[in-house]
């Protein structure tokens, strides 16, 4: 479930009226090449390391890492969500998208093939616990990815494991997204890799997969396309499924991200939750809000404060914020990311 992350690269598209005028200083000054801040940042969690300053010519790179939103930005975004709240989706539309999300998703898979996706190649940099349960000397590990899709995150870790007794379940609710990844040609049927349709918030746990058996879940990009009203069961199933000990990493949308403050009328479903043009739903979170799903309390609808009975431990938990530019039509935009690691408590 990811369709809306590719929109970080289609920057060249985007229609400047959505789009505040410069609000950040410009000038004739270009830092070398060579500075130090834009050295590859390899710290998990910081996000990259190319600063913005008064100094610099917002337009010499096509991004900037941690560059908070200005007064502009965020009276034009707050101006955004009113009007989107003044149109909302029309009740019998939200019926529509809410009672059957699944056929959305299905018919997005028959549109778009895996090729449609950039591999995520990064991962293994934020969050270096795949790196090493992915090496020779690494013990059994089981890992399950929850909203696989096309197999983006799963096919680039196995390309670079070593460990032999290394296995991911790679699950998706959409039929479709399973039998994209069983087509690929890197699947091997079961030794290393098993693609099975199943519900995150759902009653039952995964095919193959007992409570207590799994070492690492990965969600990226996925808990977004959950309804408020399904985090609930969705946390618990993968507390369930964790080791003690077991971790949760996990990456979405965050609130203000230029893929929310660009929708139009008729996609807002409700407060931070949106329909997109292809059926598929899309949810952005603050980072307190997370906390309080995470950590136990709040899972459920906004407003909702019941405890689910077991709570994660917050381990990190991030805030990505990046200016991407393009600088053929000097536009400027403003994303933003979750970034978290939540574990399940080890037994005492």
């Amino acid at each position: 479930m990811e369709s809306d992350e590719v929109q970080a690269d289609l920057v060249s598209s985007l229609d400047p009226d959505f789009l505040p005028a410069n609000p950040l200083p410009l000038s004739a000054h270009r830092r070398s090449q060579e500075s130090q801040s834009d050295q590859k940042q390899t710290d998990p969690f910081q996000f990259g390391s190319r600063f913005l300053s008064e100094y610099d010519n917002v337009f010499e790179f096509n991004a900037w890492d941690h560059v908070e939103t200005d007064d502009t930005y965020k009276e034009y975004a707050e101006l955004q969500y009113a009007k989107q709240r003044e149109a909302p989706v029309s009740d019998f539309d939200k019926h529509r998208f809410n009672s059957d999300p699944v056929k959305w998703w299905n018919n997005f898979y028959k549109n778009n093939t895996a090729n449609f996706f950039k591999d995520r190649k990064w991962l293994q940099q934020e969050f270096p616990i795949l790196t090493q349960i992915t090496s020779a000397s690494a013990p059994p590990t089981t890992v399950l990815e929850v909203g696989a899709g096309a197999g983006n995150t799963a096919f680039p870790i196995l390309k670079q494991n070593q460990n032999k007794f290394f296995k991911i379940h790679a699950c998706d609710f959409s039929k479709r997204a399973v039998e994209v990844i069983r087509e690929n040609e890197a699947y091997d049927h079961g030794q290393h890799i098993q693609a099975d349709v199943w519900d995150v918030a759902g009653q039952a746990l995964p095919p193959g997969l007992a409570e207590g058996t799994v070492d690492v879940v990965l969600m990226i990009f996925i808990f977004s396309a959950l309804s408020p009203s399904q985090w609930r069961q969705s946390v618990s199933n993968i507390y369930k499924v964790l080791k003690p000990g077991g971790e949760v990493l996990f990456r979405d949308y965050g609130r203000g991200d230029l893929a929310q403050v660009r929708f139009k009328k008729g996609r807002y479903l409700d407060e931070n939750f949106y329909i997109r043009g292809d059926g598929t739903r899309v949810y952005f979170f603050e980072k307190d809000e997370l906390v309080k799903i995470w950590a136990g309390t709040g899972a459920g609808s906004p407003g909702d404060e019941q405890v689910i009975g077991t709570g994660f431990r917050v381990i990190d938990l991030g805030v990505d914020r990046r200016l991407l530019v393009n600088r053929a039509k000097q536009l400027k935009m403003y994303r933003c990311w979750m970034q978290g690691r939540f574990r399940k408590p080890a037994e005492n």
